[in-house]
């Protein structure tokens, strides 16, 4: 088992240390890269796939750990979308 099956067998398991910047590896992994933020982002992120599909999250901060809901919310997203 590779290093994303094992870091995605992880988000998938809904953990409470799951860290923005595998998050990140995860989008990236299903063909999702970071759009570039405006003059004034903040913390907004906006990531898009080549079929168009944006998914907008808050980056956490200072804590760089997600928030459960935004975990069960991309697995909700990729489910419908046939991602995974």
């Amino acid at each position: 088992m590779g290093k994303i099956d094992k870091l995605l067998q992880k988000f998938l398991n809904d953990p409470k240390d799951f860290e923005w910047r595998e998050f990140i590896k995860i989008l990236e992994h299903f063909g999702f890269k970071m759009l570039p933020q405006g003059k004034t982002g903040g913390s907004r992120r906006t990531f898009e796939n080549k079929e168009g599909l944006k998914l907008y999250f808050h980056e956490p901060h200072p804590a760089k750990i997600l928030k459960s809901y935004m975990i069960k919310n991309t697995i909700e997203i990729f489910k419908k979308e046939g991602i995974l």
